[in-house]
């Protein structure tokens, strides 16, 4: 299975923003076309990641505290992004921990494998020991491996990341218009600082 360079595929491409506000212009993509998002009664955040991407493993200490303070009319969600067969991979078994309901416990163990102990985790029997390790049931997991849940998910994320104009990893995509990442923001920070004004200009602009 070919692997795309994770220098080219770990950093979003910038372009200028259109209708920029004082302080966050430059730092974001306005999409060409809105994308749909889940929820139409809170503002949606959707992170596209990679396990594989060391850029996604080292902006998770960042993004997890900001996920916990989220106000309610904010609706955060994480979609694996799909650009070759180890990322399908991948992609897979995100979508079978949801599946499984240990997608909280699994999710960062998923990156401390491949980032803190070397694992690839590149073949569906890797993941699926890796999975069992961890307390799934080996019947379960094979259950799911193929499920239509799951090949649904993954089909969704090919979909989407098309929709965004995905050219890398790790992305923020505000409420299906705007694309935020570190080539367009310059820091982990920063995404989440113009994540924030974004979110709550569309809040605005939705009556809140």
């Amino acid at each position: 299975m070919k692997r795309i360079a994770t220098a080219v595929l770990g950093l979003a491409l910038a372009f200028p923003a259109i209708g920029a506000e004082p302080g966050i212009e430059g730092l974001y993509q306005k999409l060409p076309t809105p994308q749909p998002t889940s929820d139409p009664d809170r503002i949606e955040v959707v992170e596209v990641f990679w396990y594989g991407c060391p850029h996604c493993n080292r902006f998770q200490p960042f993004l997890e505290p900001w996920i916990e303070s989220l106000p309610d009319h904010v609706r955060f969600v994480r979609m694996p992004a799909v650009f070759s067969d180890v990322w399908e991979l991948h992609a897979r078994a995100y979508y079978i921990a949801a599946a499984l309901g240990v997608l909280d416990e699994i999710h960062p163990r998923i990156f401390a494998a491949i980032h803190d102990e070397g694992r690839r985790l590149e073949t569906l029997d890797a993941i699926r020991d890796f999975f069992v390790a961890h307390g799934v049931d080996a019947s379960d997991f094979d259950k799911q491996a193929n499920s239509f849940s799951v090949k649904s998910g993954v089909q969704r994320s090919l979909v989407m990341q098309r929709g965004y104009g995905l050219r890398g990893v790790p992305a923020l995509i505000v409420n299906g218009r705007f694309l935020v990442s570190g080539s367009t923001a310059g820091s982990y920070p920063k995404v989440l600082e113009v994540t924030d004004a974004l979110v709550a200009r569309e809040h605005e602009a939705a009556g809140g």
